[in-house]
């Protein structure tokens, strides 16, 4: 594939969305042909599956229909499989409830402050060549945050390289083998495989500096840093956490890196004014974990369809939060309760949403000042998620300074001072 500065175009929302639109056509072409093609009703049943896009019905279908969290093709069956059972899926009422309440503490303002040392020495290092005029890969970039972010959190003296690969190589194996279109044979045991070897990576403990929980998984929307649980759960619920967190963060950083460099956006990302609205808005836009499978407990309504106990549901978070059609609208962004969808909503949203945040803010504050452009993006074909397997980089041009009076404008000034 050829780099994409071999043919410039005009910075934009509509340049931004082709680039974007590749890394959905190049790794799940069969399942987002479906719901491209099924998106204009909120509701579709196709048999014993439910399509989910309307935003009403997505939040309908996590905050009031009972959801079966362990069912075989849903993210929590994955987990549990994965992690052999035990796992913070199989918890009912108040120990479900106690759990969630212990991992959004530990991923919250407090917790973030503790891990954000790890990943603002990574953005300082990498990022560096970028002072000097030279390239660099920012998908790269975003699996060495997302291994060491893992690796701290979870306490594991592993080395977070090693992790970041054996994590994505795993969370490639378990959605193909749990998401809806045609299956590779052998994914279930391929999946298996690449979960043993990252177990094995992280048997090694050391104190991780997040202090709290930080060993386990939640069943939030899957975002950046969506996963903890109670410390000393064992590897293969931590195996969870690093195939969570990797895969999410892989996917978002380099897709809302090169959304601010095709639609023009470094000037909001460098004012901290404007720069949190940005980031949740390039989240909603970016939707890194843009299908939801899950499964229904028991019979209930959606936007008026009726949902039968035991339908798989497939929740669509990108057409929720409508990603698919709203560009990032700084100046008028969507309202939080639509743009955090992505997130997941009610007893699912995700508890590492302000970590997920706090993440790409500081992404974006150490590359604004050198307003850079794509040179070079290559999507990922293996990935779980839709993501960049490369995204290069390169410092653009200086933003325009003031511009100079010429010496004949300063002597037709009025008498007042103002110039005519």
């Amino acid at each position: 594939m050829r780099g994409s500065g071999a043919r410039a175009r005009p910075p934009g929302p509509r340049t931004a969305r082709r680039r974007d639109r590749r890394v959905y056509t190049r790794s799940h072409p069969v399942l987002f042909a479906l719901l491209a093609a099924t998106r204009r009703a909120p509701v579709v049943r196709l048999g014993r599956t439910v399509l989910v896009h309307g935003t009403d019905a997505y939040r309908q279908a996590l905050t009031r229909l009972p959801l079966d969290r362990t069912a075989a093709g849903t993210t929590g069956g994955a987990a549990r499989e994965l992690s052999g059972g035990g796992a913070l899926f199989d918890q009912e009422g108040s120990g479900h409830r106690g759990s969630r309440r212990t991992l959004a503490e530990d991923l919250g303002t407090a917790g973030t402050a503790r891990l954000r040392p790890v990943w603002q020495e990574i953005l300082a290092r990498r990022l560096a060549p970028l002072a000097a005029g030279h390239a660099v890969e920012t998908a790269a970039l975003a699996h060495e945050m997302a291994g060491a972010t893992v690796c701290a959190l979870l306490g594991t003296a592993a080395d977070p390289d090693a992790v970041a690969r054996a994590a994505a190589d795993a969370a490639a194996a378990a959605v193909r083998d749990h998401l809806p279109g045609p299956r590779r044979p052998g994914t279930a045991r391929a999946a298996v495989r690449a979960t043993a070897r990252l177990e094995e990576l992280l048997r090694d403990r050391a104190g991780g500096v997040a202090g709290g929980a930080g060993a386990g998984a939640a069943d939030g929307a899957g975002t950046p840093g969506s996963a903890a649980a109670p410390d000393g759960t064992g590897a293969a619920l931590r195996a969870v956490v690093a195939v969570a967190a990797v895969a999410t963060t892989a996917a978002a950083l380099p897709r809302a890196v090169a959304w601010c460099a095709d639609a023009g956006l470094w000037e909001r990302a460098a004012d901290p004014a404007t720069r949190e609205t940005l980031v949740d808005e390039l989240l909603r836009v970016t939707a890194p974990s843009p299908v939801l499978p899950r499964r229904a407990a028991a019979p209930g309504t959606l936007d008026g369809c009726p949902v039968r106990g035991g339908d798989r549901l497939v929740l669509v978070a990108r057409h929720a939060a409508g990603a698919h059609r709203d560009a990032p609208r700084c100046p008028a962004p969507a309202p939080a309760a639509v743009a955090r969808l992505v997130f997941g909503a009610g007893p699912h949203t995700c508890p590492g949403a302000r970590l997920a945040r706090t993440q790409l803010a500081d992404l974006l504050a150490a590359l604004a000042p050198h307003r850079p452009v794509v040179v070079r993006a290559r999507a990922d074909r293996r990935a779980a998620l839709p993501a960049w397997r490369t995204l290069t980089v390169r410092p653009g041009p200086a933003p325009p300074g003031p511009r100079r009076t010429h010496r004949s404008e300063e002597h037709r000034t009025h008498r007042n001072g103002e110039a005519p």
